[in-house]
């Protein structure tokens, strides 16, 4: 939940142990600067008290009444206060001099940090500070005036003085407290305080004119001095409300572009001194199942809910770390001071195990959860929007991997800069005559029991003319999730069925498998693609068949089930790749029309070493049996693979074992000089 003023007040009053130093020296200087600068006219102050008039003692006992009720502003790098103060002792500094003026203050200092429970040292601190600009107010407005009464603008420039020193000897103690970049410390609450304290201020002349004639009127300026107190208090509440989650009380996503800046701008200066924890991390949290609370339960028991998560957020994250809410069940958190990535992803497990207790509202225990994706900077990015667009891949990676907490990772970035400009290489090779190196490679299948072969899977290969080599999965992982994958794959079918073509018109009938995505089939488009380019080469549609991998399938089978069927009727056959790693179940193995399934090649490699693997082999193949589907089992690399799939009855193998990926001209000159091994060796 947001910080209440207590808490706030007791993050003020602290200062972190690396800063300690510095920031005592400051404290020091200010107040030793002060002491020089206010001596002489504190040390004059018993003849000044003289000839005091009733005027004084009544503008002093306003001062030190008006700060039992200081007027406390929200937010880390405000002021802390505006104090009513300022405008009965700039009066009296006017009438009475520099040591009057800050003997008063002093006083008055002294009431409102017993009421703002300030430390010690802060309330010396912030005497130091009023001694300070009173003094140089004081200086200017004598060099402008003289012994003859000040005029405004000698008023108004000392004023503007004195606000200009308190200002600036407090954002940098901020600034030296807290660290971050000093500009924007300066600039945050400026124009807000500047009109409050600066209207406080300019009162000062006016009381001290009105002193002089009738004192007991300055009573009359109680009700004008509330509606400033109150204007002030509106402005800073407004501002509150500005960075905040009207939901949570946490900060919100401006609160966070805020804090991610200036942190960003205080850990680099770390880096720069050397300092090891120069690392923050950004963690975006998004809850699992909140859209299932708020359908069954109402949107009210769901606001709750959330209120509840930022509470234990807010409990959890340690002192000076951020957490907000971007909206919906969106959370983030600023863990700052880092060692290691490594830190934050233990955070990370920490909000993820206190999220997996259940919250209870109305004696109902709600189950919810959460993804959470780190970015760490600088090793992430060097900005807001840099870190918390890797956050939120890192989270989706942890989404869609079933795991609760994930590491920001490039390999997993779809929108990554190389992966933008491997994606465009890749669309404009597409649109040239060569396709810019882009070929199919052709691996056969063979039936274990004969040696034939009676199919090959088209491979795909990608021989970039600056960047090399680009393995097949980089290359789908860039074109999947972008309108370039179906353009991919009218290439690539269209490539495959010429082949065909080729090859029969040479006396080699095969079969050819063809990879597609499951977002290729999310239409009916590929249907009439297909059909046309086997009417166009008089290739027959059983010598074609679509491999889709069982992960991506089973992820949406209804979506692509019509498809699916129309190609069944085509003639086209189907085929499930990877199987045993997508979790399918039997009524969609029964109601999907199959040609064949795959094993994947990572039981068929292991299934020599592990028990485990060849019983699952041996199970998938007796299952497809019992289903009427074919089984082609992947990476068959050695004999010792090759003869347990024969003896588990499996019927057609493909893997090095029999022949890596060749090209079309290879692969007809390896089948021309190669004898294969079979059941009978």
């Amino acid at each position: 939940m947001a910080a209440t003023p207590q808490a706030l007040q007791a993050h003020r009053n602290r200062v972190p142990a690396e800063r300690r130093r510095n920031f005592g020296v400051y404290v020091i200087a200010i107040t030793v600067a002060a002491a020089a600068i206010t001596l002489r006219d504190l040390i004059a102050l018993p003849s000044v008290l003289e000839h005091v008039t009733l005027g004084f003692w009544l503008l002093a006992g306003l001062a030190v009444a008006g700060d039992a009720l200081p007027v406390t502003l929200p937010g880390r790098w405000n002021t802390s206060a505006i104090y009513p103060s300022i405008c009965f002792t700039f009066a009296i500094m006017i009438d009475s001099g520099l040591g009057a003026a800050v003997v008063v203050q002093g006083l008055a200092v002294a009431v409102a940090s017993l009421r703002l429970r300030h430390a010690l040292w802060r309330a010396m601190f912030n005497l130091g500070q009023y001694a300070l600009a009173f003094g140089f107010a004081y200086a200017v407005l004598q060099l402008l005036s003289g012994d003859v009464p000040p005029g405004l603008l000698a008023l108004a420039v000392s004023a503007a003085t004195w606000f200009t020193v308190k200002y600036l000897t407090t954002a940098t103690a901020i600034w030296l407290r807290d660290g971050g970049a000093l500009l924007p410390i300066i600039m945050g609450p400026l124009a807000n305080e500047a009109l409050s304290t600066g209207a406080l201020l300019m009162l000062g002349p006016v009381i001290a004119a009105q002193t002089e004639v009738a004192p007991a009127l300055v009573l009359a300026l109680i009700l004008p001095l509330l509606a400033v107190r109150r204007l002030s208090i509106i402005t800073a509440e407004q501002r509150h409300l500005a960075n905040i989650d009207t939901l949570t009380g946490l900060a919100n996503r401006k609160a966070l572009i805020g804090e991610v800046s200036a942190t960003v701008a205080g850990h680099a200066q770390r880096a720069v001194q050397g300092d090891p924890r120069s690392r923050f991390g950004l963690l975006l949290l998004d809850l699992d199942r909140f859209k299932h609370v708020n359908d069954s339960l109402g949107h009210e028991v769901g606001d709750r809910l959330l209120i509840a998560v930022g509470d234990r957020l807010d409990r959890l994250v340690r002192p000076g770390d951020l957490v907000a809410r971007l909206g919906g069940d969106e959370f983030a958190v600023v863990a700052k001071r880092l060692d290691s990535p490594e830190q934050a992803r233990e955070l990370a497990e920490q909000i993820e195990q206190a999220l997996s207790a259940p919250v209870v509202l109305d004696g109902l225990p709600l189950d919810v959860g959460a993804s959470i994706g780190i970015a760490v900077y600088p090793d992430h990015g060097t900005n807001f929007a840099t870190l918390l667009r890797h956050a939120d891949v890192a989270m989706y990676t942890a989404k869609h991997d079933g795991d609760a907490v994930a590491v920001y990772n490039p390999d997993a970035d779809q929108n990554s800069p190389q992966r933008l400009s491997l994606l465009a290489d890749l669309r404009t090779m597409l649109g040239q005559p060569d396709r810019g190196g882009l070929r199919l490679f052709y691996q056969p299948q063979v039936e274990i029991t004969t040696g034939e072969v009676v199919a090959v899977e088209a491979l795909l290969r990608w021989q970039h003319p600056t960047r090399g080599p680009v393995s097949p999965d980089e290359l789908i992982r860039v074109a999947e999730p972008s309108s370039v994958m179906r353009l991919l794959t009218r290439w690539v079918i269209e490539e495959a069925v010429t082949q065909l073509a080729k090859w029969s018109a040479a006396g080699l009938q095969v079969r050819m498998a063809v990879n597609v995505s499951v977002r290729d089939l999310h239409t009916g488009a590929i249907v009439e693609q297909i059909e046309e380019l086997l009417q166009r080469y008089g290739v027959e549609p059983y010598r074609l068949q679509l491999e889709i991998t069982e992960s991506a399938l089973m992820a949406d089978p209804h979506r692509v089930l019509a498809t699916l069927t129309r190609l069944q009727l085509l003639g086209v056959g189907i085929a499930l790749d990877d199987f045993g790693t997508g979790y399918s179940s039997l009524q969609h193995l029964r109601r999907l029309p199959l040609s064949e399934v795959k094993i994947d090649r990572s039981f068929v490699m292991a299934m020599a070493d592990d028990p485990d693997d060849l019983v699952i082999v041996r199970s998938i193949i007796e299952l497809a049996g019992a289903l009427g589907l074919r089984v082609v089992a992947e990476g068959v690399e050695d004999e010792r693979a090759w003869r347990l799939l024969q003896s588990a009855g499996c019927e057609v193998a493909q893997g090095w074992f029999y022949a890596r990926p060749l090209p079309p001209d290879e692969l007809a000159d390896w089948l021309a000089r190669t004898t294969l091994p079979a059941r009978s060796a």
